[in-house]
């Protein structure tokens, strides 16, 4: 069974019309098959009473050569194969086949099971008792229709009849008709009726063909063409499957398919409008973030400043006291207006001093600048460690401050890290930071700085562990939270974690933190070599506390 409904339906009506043809041509058939035997039938009845009564006559003169010679003549007319005559004993009197021998016929025979059965004995035999089908020994299909011979008044008072009036039957005709013309008809019936079944098939097709493709076929291929284009966004044009042969129940199916599409179409409209609009309020809540990210990064970042201000104060103060000491011991030995004889040695270590202390200074300051400038965020390749040397530099004081150790582990021959060189400088500085003031209540302690590199993940790794108190368990799970901080009040505004955790995921790294109580804490930082596809999922902070 095909599965389009065009096929199916031509298919199906075939075959109805198949079977209808099929039945109707049958039944037609059979009508006109029993219409002709009867037809013959009633032939074979009227001929036998019609040969009865041409041979009364000669019987009743007891001319029996004129009844043989009716009967013969008879015979040989067209269509009738013999003619035989019994008595009333059943005995085989006349026959127009001169081969048949004389015989006597029981009362089971084909020709007296007319008139005598079990029942008993019937003068007057119905016609379809008389009737029989039999083959003649020449192998001729024959109809036979067996006529009693009754005994007439006119027979039973005759002065030559020697029939008694009580006697009813004195013999029978029985007279077998050739089916041959009857067959030939039949097969020409068979052949009209096979022939009109296949003509009334033929016609019933081709007129289900056309009107399924008309007025289904291709009214449906239409409307799948529209769906399909609706399914592809196509709004622009509507459906049509014409109006030569299309039905009522089609048409608002398309009218039904047209208005959802113009709905369709201003409902695609408005989502295009609300995305246009949604794209535009995206993008610039986005610069708004942005911006407020770039103040909060540069906030944390003079945040941290001021924490090193008095430090760095601090260590700038000392190089230059020694300068204006030094300045001063020479302006004292050339009070003269010139150089002491013999001391010019002494002098030059002086110079060199003064010249050392100032570079420092502005070693000191220019690192200063470099940190608290405000830059447009991109990315090269930059040395992870040199940029923990730089950063060592700005906390050194404050580390010696609180006597804490620095111990740097950094891997030689470290490969370049893609990355914004400020903002990891600003990473580096707040983990920094943070382990100083978390070792600060405790006198001092260790401050390690560890660099590896993790080939297999095409990545390097920074490490920074300190001996301090250790973040509470409580705590730990929130002190990436903006504005979450464990510190007194004045010591800071809890940002600090915060932008390093940004700055992390900007970079498409990861941050994890392994923390102690009263042991300390290690803060790793993970950070690809180079920038990943802009697609890729960012890794969640990993917390642990012990």
């Amino acid at each position: 069974m095909p599965r389009k409904l065009g096929p199916k339906l031509i298919f199906s009506l075939t075959i109805l019309i198949v079977v209808i043809s099929g039945v109707s041509g049958y039944l037609n058939f059979r009508s006109q098959k029993r219409q002709l035997v009867e037809t013959m039938i009633l032939g074979a009845d009227q001929l036998s009473r019609g040969v009865t009564g041409a041979t009364w006559l000669a019987m009743l003169d007891d001319d029996r050569r004129a009844a043989y010679e009716i009967m013969r003549v008879i015979a040989d007319k067209q269509g009738v194969d013999s003619i035989r005559m019994y008595n009333k004993e059943g005995r085989l009197v006349f026959s127009t086949d001169s081969t048949e021998p004389p015989a006597v016929a029981n009362f089971a025979s084909e020709v007296c099971a007319s008139c005598h059965n079990k029942t008993g004995i019937r003068n007057r035999p119905t016609e379809d008792a008389r009737v029989r089908y039999a083959t003649s020994p020449k192998s001729v299909k024959t109809l036979n229709m067996v006529t009693p011979i009754y005994n007439e008044p006119s027979c039973s008072n005759a002065s030559c009849h020697a029939h008694k009036a009580s006697t009813k039957v004195l013999g029978v005709v029985d007279i077998a008709l050739r089916l041959d013309p009857v067959q030939k008809q039949t097969k020409a019936i068979t052949f009209q009726t096979i022939l009109w079944i296949v003509l009334e098939v033929g016609i019933g097709a081709a007129f289900v063909i056309v009107f399924t493709r008309h007025f289904v076929a291709t009214p449906i291929q239409g409307l799948i063409a529209g769906t399909k284009a609706v399914s592809a966004m196509e709004l622009d044009h509507p459906i049509d499957i014409g109006h030569s042969g299309g039905s009522q129940e089609l048409d608002e199916l398309v009218d039904s398919f047209n208005l959802m599409r113009e709905r369709l179409k201003l409902a695609v409209a408005e989502l295009n409008d609300m995305q246009q609009t949604l794209e535009s309020k995206v993008e610039e809540r986005t610069q708004q973030l942005n911006a407020a990210q770039r103040k909060l990064v540069q906030s944390d970042r003079l945040a941290t400043l001021g924490q090193l201000a008095a430090s760095v104060a601090h260590e700038i103060n000392n190089p230059i006291s020694g300068v204006l000491n030094l300045s001063m011991l020479l302006e004292r030995l050339m009070a003269s207006g010139n150089y002491p004889p013999g001391r010019e040695a002494e002098f030059r270590k002086y110079l060199g001093l003064i010249s050392a202390e100032t570079a420092r200074v502005g070693r000191i300051v220019s690192d200063l600048l470099a940190f608290s400038r405000r830059s447009k965020p991109q990315r090269a390749p930059a040395d992870l460690n040199k940029l923990v040397r730089t950063t060592i530099g700005l906390a050194d004081h404050k580390l010696k401050l609180i006597s804490a150790e620095l111990i740097l582990d950094l891997e030689e021959k470290l490969s370049l890290v893609e990355c914004d060189a400020s903002q990891i400088q600003q990473v580096i500085l707040n983990l920094v930071l943070n382990g100083a003031q978390a070792m600060q209540p405790k006198g001092g302690g260790k401050l390690t700085i560890r660099t590896r590199l993790i080939p297999q993940e095409e990545s390097v790794e920074l490490c920074v562990q300190d001996t301090g108190e250790g973040i509470a368990p409580e705590s730990l799970s929130k002190i990436f939270d903006p504005f979450f901080t464990t510190k007194a009040e004045g010591k800071g505004v809890g940002l600090g974690l915060a932008v390093l955790y940004g700055i992390v995921k900007a970079h498409e790294g990861e941050v994890e933190v392994v923390s102690r109580r009263n042991e300390g804490t290690t803060f790793t930082v993970t950070l690809p070599l180079k920038s990943r596809s802009t697609g890729a999922e960012i890794g969640e902070v990993q917390v642990q506390s012990v």
